[in-house]
């Protein structure tokens, strides 16, 4: 194990942020560079080894947490970065991105802070790029067989990476015109650079993978085209229609999607725009919905500038401590201050939004609301505690519903859906389409980044089985599992 008493001896601390007066004036990162190297050792010779280390059912991928917890308390980098690549194809995606399930689980958070696995996590990676100890892993022989994969999210990535390191043909096709999807147009720059994304692409071309980019499946390539080219087909096309608000007032212009709106702040930084088509410069900006995304729209916000930032959450404000139906070692709803949150703006939770008002020109200009409490366990309105808030710019962060029917993805390939509006899959996430397969959101539903890689690495076990009867992959997690997580 690492430190014997590190527990006992080492009290928890995390990265460094900038502060809110710089960060707030670009689009990097919002951590302190480098502020880590001096303290990670010791925060990962914190970690117990227990004799069941919950943290590996808190993490959908079942990483390796106290192994590489040990060497990188015993400062063995590459060692640590080999375990850690054991079972997560992208680790400083989930290392800055994942809400980290597996802190939850820790032993440890029983009755002391948890080990800050995620800390431990990028420091690894990081180091490991630093070193040039992340190199492309080609196959020695190719199969013969080839592979198209629909999404360029981290499901489709994992998908393609581990299908070409088998020693397939595989071609990835992304509608947008740059790889990554949400990770690349739905992660504000300053949550994660896309030169990460950057980096693991050219590793994935040097290994052999294929992307095409600007081809939306269904519409500029059919299906039948696409079964056709290649033998097996993966579906990581996400869960991208969007919840919307149908209240009066909707059609106002200023209202927007979340996933309209963010993506534009994104091609700014990647050089497409001077200035974004939408922004909060000078607004009165109202983000409706509380989850990561809502935070998303809310640091955007600040740094275009708005005169005011209020986020809208429907549902009560959640405790600081975890309650009985949310014990241990299961991933609490907690209050959950971001750094978005850090930077500014105020919170508002139990209120719903009865409709917009606009002005002559058909512009939103304010939002109304009124206050909702659970009553026999239903939302319920509270007479008299209707009010009005100056809103010039609405997003709407409020979650998805399924897949996109609308392509034509679905309906080509002739893909059951199950009553959620994902695409239903078996066990080995095969569709009800011979040689279809499906990874990620697109047949889960909106999750974590941790199932999305860890579906696509299981869903490249079951091509791998289909094109060639057997798989030396690994196959970490089956659509029916649970990890501890809600």
């Amino acid at each position: 194990m690492a430190d014997p008493k590190g527990f006992l001896t080492t009290g928890r601390e995390v990265a460094e942020t900038r502060p809110v007066a710089e960060r707030v004036k670009d689009w990097n990162e919002v951590y302190v560079p480098g502020s880590l190297l001096p303290i990670i050792s010791k925060q990962a010779g914190r970690c117990m080894d227990c004799g069941i280390p919950f943290c590996h059912n808190g993490c959908p991928l079942g990483n390796l947490i106290p192994e590489w917890n040990d060497y990188a308390y015993r400062e063995d980098w590459q060692a640590a970065s080999e375990r850690l690549h054991a079972t997560n194809n992208f680790p400083e995606f989930t290392g800055r991105l994942c809400p980290a399930p597996c802190e939850a689980a820790c032993v440890l958070g029983i009755n002391q802070p948890a080990v800050t696995i995620k800390n431990v996590e990028v420091s690894i990676i990081d180091k490991a790029w630093d070193a040039n100890d992340v190199k492309p892993q080609p196959p020695e022989r190719l199969s013969g067989k080839t592979a198209a994969v629909i999404g360029s999210g981290p499901a489709g990535l994992a998908a393609a990476q581990q299908l070409t390191r088998a020693g397939h043909t595989v071609v990835v096709y992304e509608r947008a015109d740059r790889i990554g999807g949400l990770l690349r147009y739905g992660i504000p720059e300053f949550k994660m650079e896309k030169r990460h994304i950057n980096r693991r692409i050219e590793q994935m071309r040097a290994e052999g993978t294929k992307f095409r980019t600007g081809i939306e499946i269904g519409r500029d390539l059919t299906a039948t085209d696409l079964r056709k080219r290649f033998d097996a087909v993966v579906i990581a096309a996400g869960a991208t229609t969007a919840r919307d608000l149908p209240v009066p007032g909707r059609e106002l212009n200023g209202i927007h999607q979340a996933m309209e709106y963010l993506p534009l702040s994104n091609k700014v930084v990647e050089g497409d725009f001077v200035a974004p088509p939408i922004t909060a410069e000078g607004k009165h900006v109202v983000v409706i919905g509380g989850g990561d995304t809502g935070a998303d729209c809310v640091g955007t916000a600040h740094r275009q500038g708005a005169a005011s930032v209020t986020q809208l959450e429907i549902m009560p404000r959640p405790g600081d401590e975890r309650n009985a139906g949310q014990p241990w070692p299961t991933f609490p709803m907690l209050y959950k201050v971001t750094s978005a949150h850090e930077e500014g703006g105020e919170r508002v939770y139990s209120v719903s939004t009865t409709h917009f008002e606009g002005d002559e020109d058909g512009n939103v200009q304010s939002l109304h609301l009124i206050e909702v409490e659970f009553v026999d366990g239903k939302l319920t309105q509270k007479p008299g505690t209707e009010r009005s808030i100056p809103a010039q710019l609405v997003t709407l962060a409020m979650g998805f519903t399924g897949t996109d029917v609308q392509n034509g993805l679905v309906s080509q390939f002739g893909l059951d859906l199950d009553e959620r509006g994902n695409v239903s899959r078996d066990a080995d996430f095969a569709t009800n389409v011979d040689g279809v397969f499906v990874a990620g959101d697109a047949g889960r539903g909106q999750s974590l980044i941790v199932w999305a890689i860890a579906e696509g690495r299981s869903a490249a076990h079951g091509v791998d089985c289909y094109l060639t009867g057997a798989s030396d992959l690994p196959a970490p997690i089956r659509p029916t599992d649970r990890a501890l997580v809600v």
